[in-house]
């Protein structure tokens, strides 16, 4: 489908479409950028509060995927009015209104329109300076893959939707994480030389780490025992909760992809379509370790889950 846009030749737009990153990047001037990009999502619990939250940590979290930092932002609502308050509506853009406080940025308006199934999430301006962007293409061989929150998210959805008695434990710490913001994650990578990063959302790990892979003209190795996971993950998914989505990413990478000796569930697990993720980047072998422990200080769930090679964008998993 983006095959079809025109691209655009001007020099100043530094990241389109055309490698698949996570915002748009356009040059001001030497020292200065622009990141935009826009996301909104379907309600992932019952609390309004709690959907805003998630909803702008999500949006937002593409800016810091390029390693930039969100000013600015509107927001994009689709709203029943027959079936749902205003007053649901204004709990939804308090939540949101409380991640800008936490982020550091200002929501400034936005768009309403009427919509059967109630959507919401952000348009976003960021900025970068241009010698520390972040983009699909800028892991090298011989770095190690660090990824800053645990997986399972799309999993535990799935549960809820279907009814399920999620353990307090697993939705907790899923919403925990939901509405963790990624700027520590971004100031760390930026920090220790990172070049190439991206977040992981609807795609799961699976599918934007291969896509990073093919543009960096890189190849990767997953250590499965190293991937952090929620709790409770893995018996959701014996269970059955195995979202669409997922299923149809793990196939969309089966080409670039060797699983080894890892079973079914667990591929899919790797291709688990997230909301509100984290960062996954590369570094130098020597600095991560410390970029770990500094994360974890930071209260992220963060590990090494894996390392680059030369090569064109194949996936193999330990």
């Amino acid at each position: 489908m983006l095959r079809r846009l025109t691209p655009s030749n001007d020099p100043r737009l530094l990241v389109d479409a055309s490698t698949g990153d996570d915002a748009a990047v356009w040059q001001i001037d030497d020292d200065r950028a622009l990141v935009v990009t826009a996301d909104f999502i379907t309600p992932l619990v019952d609390d309004a509060f709690t959907w805003g939250r998630i909803a702008a940590a999500n949006s937002v979290s593409d800016v810091y995927a390029m390693g930039g930092r969100p000013i600015l932002a509107l927001n994009l609502v689709g709203w029943n009015t027959e079936e749902l308050s205003t007053d649901l509506l204004g709990d939804v853009l308090a939540g949101a209104a409380s991640i800008a406080a936490d982020g550091g940025f200002v929501i400034a308006g936005g768009h309403t329109v009427d919509d059967p199934e109630p959507k919401f999430g952000l348009a976003v301006v960021g900025e970068v300076h241009p010698q520390h962007l972040l983009t699909n293409a800028g892991l090298r061989p011989g770095q190690s893959l660090v990824l800053t929150k645990p997986l399972g998210i799309g999993i535990i959805s799935t549960a809820l939707k279907r009814g399920h008695d999620v353990p307090a434990e697993t939705f907790d710490a899923a919403v925990r994480e939901m509405t963790r913001l990624n700027d520590h994650a971004c100031r760390v990578a930026v920090a220790n030389g990172a070049t190439g990063a991206t977040d992981v959302t609807g795609f799961g790990l699976l599918g934007h780490l291969g896509r990073a892979a093919f543009e960096s003209a890189v190849d990767v190795i997953i250590e499965f025992a190293s991937i952090p996971f929620l709790p409770g993950v893995r018996r959701l998914a014996e269970a059955g909760f195995i979202p669409g989505g997922s299923q149809r990413n793990l196939a969309y990478v089966l080409p670039q992809l060797d699983t080894g000796t890892l079973d079914d569930l667990g591929a899919v697990m790797l291709a688990d379509a997230q909301t509100s993720g984290g960062l996954v980047f590369g570094v130098d072998p020597a600095l991560a370790p410390g970029v770990v422990a500094e994360l974890i200080d930071l209260g992220h769930t963060a590990a090494v889950i894996g390392r680059t090679r030369a090569g064109a964008g194949q996936m193999a998993v330990l």
